[in-house]
């Protein structure tokens, strides 16, 4: 993969600046960013701490709204490395129920399977190819802020050499993650009023590898002595990858009274320890260690935009706090923002340039802030162990109720022209508060 490539045409930045735009992650967020901005003839400046390949810790899933993405982008997935499902196999409270992804004229009707381990280079690959100008190995130490404007017009950054290089641009889209270092130079926080989760997966050896269905365990138990084997809120997944393993995890919510003392690792173990024998989750068939990684869910970083400087994916706190699905959040994010800059950049002066920027938190608050206001509501009812309970028993046995919940929970609706399980839910986030909000 090549380091450099050439600028496209430039927008309206100062002379300068190296890049229209710098996008500091190359993950699905930054990626997608990037490869929408470069198409747009921006110069786009995409900056990567590590190198590709690289691991990250994600169960590989896609729904039929991460699938939409990859069309958007005309990215190929019907061949080696990828695995089609056809939709979500749940069980719990002694029940196995198979519910096809919707049939949608919004979305596509089936989900895909790809590691990240090369998911997140194909991605790179296309963003390369509309232009984009990739640094790998080159890690974002910290904002240059231009004091007089009181605004971001660049980054630090130390190279795989060990020396340091300033890069600038008048934009600045982090996607770094979870921990996003960029934004708390920033000055912008996560949010303690928003749910967290954590995620920890393991690639195993497995005859399930080509299984074309995602499968979800409802029952997780925290079987610690203070826990009395009480239900958690969470879900364990299979998903076959197609290449002789299977990415199996599992998923808490902090709005567990266990979250804090439960050993996830130790989860992981004892509810495999629990699958039939023959399917392969042992010690010996695993091909690595237990990966975890934290999942933050509804908006948990805010402002999006500001100063010059846009959030964008996990750094913004995107994950759905329904399902815990991150990738397709990211994408369309990224997607979101590359037009608003874009159309800002477009502008003939600095003040309609920042009312075009401005737009940005406000339309990812129409997109998505009701439909986070009722994850959050979600999370902190299924944290009490007697309403999981309930839910498991008396919810999966009723197979019209679990589709209606399947398009809830992943967010599959069309939003015109939908069926009466499409309007509900749509009325259901137009009603509900804006997940912005105050502190």
């Amino acid at each position: 993969m090549t380091e450099t490539a050439p600028a496209q045409t430039p927008g309206r930045r100062d002379s300068a600046a190296d890049a229209d735009v710098i996008v500091v992650g190359a993950g699905p967020a930054g990626s997608t960013a990037a490869y929408y901005l470069a198409a747009a003839g921006l110069d786009v400046l995409l900056l990567e701490k590590t190198s590709f390949p690289r691991e990250k810790v994600c169960g590989d899933g896609l729904t039929p709204r991460g699938v939409r993405c990859l069309v958007d982008m005309g990215i190929e997935h019907d061949g080696a490395g990828w695995i089609r499902n056809q939709g979500l196999r749940i069980l719990g409270g002694g029940m196995r129920l198979q519910l096809p992804w919707p049939d949608l004229a919004t979305y596509p009707d089936y989900g895909l399977v790809r590691t990240r381990y090369d998911f997140d280079e194909v991605l790179v690959h296309a963003a390369e190819g509309a232009g984009a100008r990739l640094l790998q190995r080159t890690a974002v130490t910290g904002p240059v802020i231009d004091e007089s404007a009181g605004r971001i017009e660049g980054v630090t950054a130390t190279t795989a050499d060990g020396g340091t290089v300033t890069f600038r641009a008048p934009l600045v889209v982090a996607a770094d993650g979870n921990s996003s270092r960029l934004s708390l130079a920033m000055g912008l926080r996560k949010r303690d009023d928003r749910p967290m989760g954590v995620a920890v997966r393991r690639y195993y050896k497995s005859p399930r590898h080509e299984d074309d269905w995602m499968e979800s365990w409802l029952e997780l138990r925290d079987s610690s002595p203070e826990g009395r084997d009480r239900l958690l809120p969470g879900y364990g997944w299979i998903f076959g990858v197609g290449d002789g393993t299977s990415n199996v995890g599992c998923g808490l919510l902090n709005t567990s009274a266990s979250f804090r003392n439960v050993d996830y690792k130790s989860l992981l173990r004892g509810w495999l320890a629990g699958t039939p024998e023959e399917w392969g989750f042992t010690e010996e068939n695993a091909t690595g260690p237990i990966r975890g990684a934290a999942l933050p869910m509804g908006f948990n970083r805010t402002p999006h935009y500001t100063r010059g400087f846009l959030l964008v994916g996990d750094a913004g706190g995107m994950i759905n706090p329904f399902n815990g699905e991150g990738i397709a959040y990211a994408m369309e994010s990224a997607a979101l923002a590359a037009d608003v800059i874009v159309q800002a950049l477009a502008r003939p002066t600095p003040a309609a340039r920042e009312r075009a920027l401005q737009a940005y938190p406000r339309l990812l608050q129409e997109r998505y802030g009701g439909y986070y206001t009722l994850g959050r509501i979600f999370v902190r009812i299924i944290g009490h162990p007697e309403v999981m309970r309930l839910a498991t028993r008396h919810g999966l046995p009723h197979p019209t109720l679990m589709r209606f919940t399947l398009k809830l929970l992943a967010n599959l609706t069309d939003p015109r022209g939908g069926d009466a399980m499409d309007r509900v839910i749509n009325a259901m986030t137009r009603i509900a508060p804006a997940a912005y909000g105050p502190r």
